[in-house]
């Protein structure tokens, strides 16, 4: 599986943590975001959304670990976008339920409320639950059909519902968007000249010129 993480200015400082706690489980781990305080652009979460969503609309990752001080902005912020499924999780049992019941393919953690003392090792513990082979499976056994029913009828509202990510980027304004796409770890986690989706590759061109 490809995971991006993607870290934002206000819990730059936990970007080592959730790098730590995701080795050794055969992912392919990319970081597209802040890694130390003072990279410039700086990112608020509402760019690391939009960077989270365009590195899923481009096909780069699977999944992607975001989060803010509390995790409600980011959640907020890149759940505008087409095709993101996020949960917000605080506990391995969060994971547990978010990854079998909605197969979701964006995590938002609280990065700075609630993180005391073992913080490391409640990550460690919370991302054990979410790498399974039973994602989307269901739960308990007797809710597996209708929760696989309404995992699908999400997709069909989110693509009712949000524009597709080419027409996004374009009516962006250039305060949200070019931090994003110009922030070295996203630009290269992004590869914009080499996105295969030919209307999102050129949006994305066009915008830079």
């Amino acid at each position: 599986m490809r995971v991006a993480v993607v870290n934002e200015t206000s819990a730059v400082d936990k970007n080592p943590f959730i790098m730590s706690a995701l080795e050794g489980r055969g992912l392919d781990v990319v970081n597209a975001g802040m890694a130390e305080p003072g990279e410039q652009p700086e990112l608020q979460y509402t760019h690391t959304g939009l960077i989270s969503a365009l590195l899923l609309a481009a096909d780069r990752v699977d999944m992607v670990i975001g989060g803010c001080g509390t995790g409600q902005g980011y959640m907020n912020s890149v759940m505008q976008y087409r095709g993101v499924f996020c949960g917000h999780l605080l506990t391995s049992l969060d994971a547990f339920l978010f990854a079998r019941i909605n197969a979701g393919n964006v995590v938002s953690l609280a990065l700075n409320q609630g993180w005391g003392w073992a913080g490391d090792e409640n990550l460690r513990l919370l991302f054990d639950q979410l790498f399974t082979d039973d994602q989307g499976k269901g739960f308990p056994a007797h809710r597996e059909e209708p929760q696989r029913a309404s995992r699908d009828n999400l997709n069909i509202i989110a693509g009712a519902s949000h524009r597709c990510m080419n027409g996004t980027v374009k009516r962006l304004p250039a305060e949200i968007l070019l931090p994003a796409i110009t922030h070295p770890a996203a630009a290269a986690a992004l590869g914009i000249d080499t996105i295969a989706d030919e209307e999102l590759r050129g949006a994305l061109q066009s915008r830079l010129r």
